[in-house]
């Protein structure tokens, strides 16, 4: 279904607004991941202060996939996610240098997670942003390619879930009681989908600047089936 409605759908070409939410992409997932060290109460919610960064990466391959389709999304997916091994590979081999001094090394030892916190992470990445960029292919067929409200919240909506149901149980599974388990999940939850529902408007505004295409809440153009994409 999903092959059958990309042969009729209107995409536009790469070009350097592409590269620029690649960029965008990539910058907010790399500092999500920096400032994650940070705890914050949110409406008496616990949450990593990359939370909200986090959450503009699904806006950001929502309103790619809308624009330029789904291999780009995936392109922009697996871009994150060469960044996150290169970031990874670069402050641990800054942790390997000759520190000027024990403290200067001991204050350094905060940016590096423990290896199972950044196999979670990694893990949950592929996993959420893979079916999100899927997710919302498949309904963006399923109607035809009207209601862009839908399909930019059902991906992102269990997309979000899978990534903070995935992350917390493998990086705390055993660490901290299956009750304080319970509550990490569900607050985090609770704020990313706050967020994913709050972020349609600038999906449909995003969408309507580079496609340049009358977008509304009813239909999303397409372009005919003997117009090649």
């Amino acid at each position: 279904m999903i092959h059958e409605f990309e042969k009729v759908e209107r995409r536009k070409p790469i070009d350097g607004t592409y590269i620029v939410l690649v960029g965008l992409f990539v910058g907010c997932l790399v500092s999500a991941n920096f400032i994650a060290i940070k705890l914050c109460n949110i409406f008496g919610l616990v949450v990593p202060a990359g939370v909200i960064a986090y959450s503009i990466t699904f806006t950001v391959t929502d309103i790619i996939s809308d624009v330029y389709g789904r291999k780009a999304a995936s392109y922009a997916v697996w871009a994150g996610f060469a960044a996150n091994i290169v970031m990874v590979a670069m402050v641990f081999g800054g942790w390997l240098l000759p520190p000027l001094s024990p403290a200067f090394q001991s204050k350094y030892q905060v940016l590096l997670s423990t290896p199972r916190i950044v196999a979670a992470s990694m893990v949950a990445y592929l996993l959420s942003q893979n079916h999100d960029v899927l997710a919302f292919h498949f309904w963006k067929a399923l109607t035809k390619g009207r209601h862009l409200w839908l399909r930019n919240n059902a991906s992102t909506a269990v997309s979000q879930l899978i990534d903070t149901c995935t992350f917390i149980t493998l990086a705390f599974y055993g660490v901290v009681p299956n009750s304080v388990l319970l509550n990490m999940i569900l607050g985090q939850y609770l704020i990313k989908l706050l967020i994913a529902i709050c972020d349609t408007p600038f999906v449909y505004l995003g969408v309507k600047l580079i496609s340049g295409r009358n977008v509304s809440f009813k239909e999303i153009a397409l372009r005919s089936p003997s117009v090649t994409s």
